[in-house]
């Protein structure tokens, strides 16, 4: 008898076998298991001598290059109004006591400015002192962080890489990222890390590999260059953001002769403790913020789908290439900015 019923057993299952293959779901469950590539999205600002953005290309102005090839653009946008989401990470270090009235005010202006309100708009806050701490999680409300602001103040050592790592890693993350929407980091400090457990080439593959875009408002004072400057500027460049620079760069290019106005208090054509010192670090800041807030909405965004196998070895770093050649020519004294390349897959993914 158990023999018998042993048979039937394996006459019903071969029955129900034979049933699937006839309408492909065993064809489709023992087909070999494949390591899909996403499209790779590359935002590019294309801006002119003066730093003003060239914002009337069309698609067809554009070549895009991975590892020589050309690709075919899938996705091409120039609209104001594409979804993002952006993490805010402030520096909570010492070094920020100077001037940190002015920068939370900066931050402030900054949240508000790119969180309108829209649900297609969201962000987060992280501040880094001794350590990464995630204050407000991602949300569209950007009254949360700008309460969470005012109760802040700077002190300690500084984890930012620690931060980059953890807003890569650490936070709530919308539906259709980091396509629509698309990442971005703003980094509000001076570069200095002197507390975290990550290294700057750790969270820079990270980073690359979230596709995600930094951008960094340098908080150093003008005439206090430091070699961790270039740490800012590494995690710009290498995911195709950029490094603002308002207490070197921009506050006294508008005074004439100060380099040969110098003064008790050094080679400075605005006193310090001045109306006019306090007035000039302001405008800079906020220039500083209204070129950040301007290149993140301004963008033109490109999406592509590689031609990558799953033999390919997530540690290879693949290149990418941007052009502009409207009518076929090169556009003439422009900077093209955008991410050098990207990892085939995700950190962890199978290859």
């Amino acid at each position: 008898m158990y023999r018998a019923l042993s048979t039937r057993c394996f006459l019903f299952a071969l029955a129900v076998a034979v049933c699937a293959v006839t309408h492909g779901s065993i064809a489709t469950a023992q087909a070999p298991i494949q390591v899909s590539v996403n499209e790779v999205i590359v935002p590019v600002t294309v801006a002119d001598e003066k730093g003003r953005f060239v914002s009337n290309l069309v698609k067809s102005d554009f070549h895009l290059y991975d590892e020589n090839k050309e690709q075919k653009i899938d996705f091409f946008s120039h609209e104001q109004s594409q979804p993002v989401v952006i993490g805010f990470l402030l520096d909570q270090s010492n070094g920020m006591k100077i001037q940190w009235a002015k920068y939370k005010e900066a931050v402030t202006e900054l949240i508000l400015n790119l969180l309108p309100g829209d649900k297609k708009f969201s962000g987060y806050l992280i501040t880094y002192g001794n350590e990464a701490e995630l204050q407000v999680d991602t949300s569209s409300d950007s009254e949360k962080m700008v309460q969470k602001l005012t109760r802040l103040k700077p002190a300690g050592g500084s984890a930012l890489f620690d931060a980059v790592y953890m807003a890569c890693t650490s936070r709530k993350t919308i539906q259709g990222e980091p396509y629509e929407p698309r990442r971005v980091l703003v980094v509000i400090g001076d570069g200095h890390d002197t507390a975290s457990k990550k290294t700057l080439k750790e969270v820079i593959e990270l980073a690359q590999r979230q596709l995600v875009t930094i951008y960094a408002m340098n908080t150093v004072a003008f005439g206090f260059h430091t070699e961790s400057e270039d740490d800012l500027t590494q995690l710009a460049e290498q995911t195709g953001g950029r490094v603002v620079s308002p207490l070197t760069d921009n506050i006294y290019k508008d005074v004439s002769g100060y380099l040969s106005n110098p003064s008790d208090d050094g080679n400075y054509a605005l006193t310090v403790g001045t109306g006019g010192y306090t007035a000039a670090i302001s405008k800079a800041i906020f220039q500083a913020i209204t070129d950040i807030a301007g290149e993140i909405t301004t963008q033109y965004v490109m999406r592509y789908t590689p031609d990558v196998t799953e033999k390919s070895s997530a540690r290879v770093f693949r290149r990418i290439k941007v052009t502009v050649t409207p009518n076929g020519v090169e556009l003439p004294n422009v900077t093209i900015r955008y991410r050098p390349g990207y990892y085939p897959f995700a950190a962890g993914e199978h290859q």
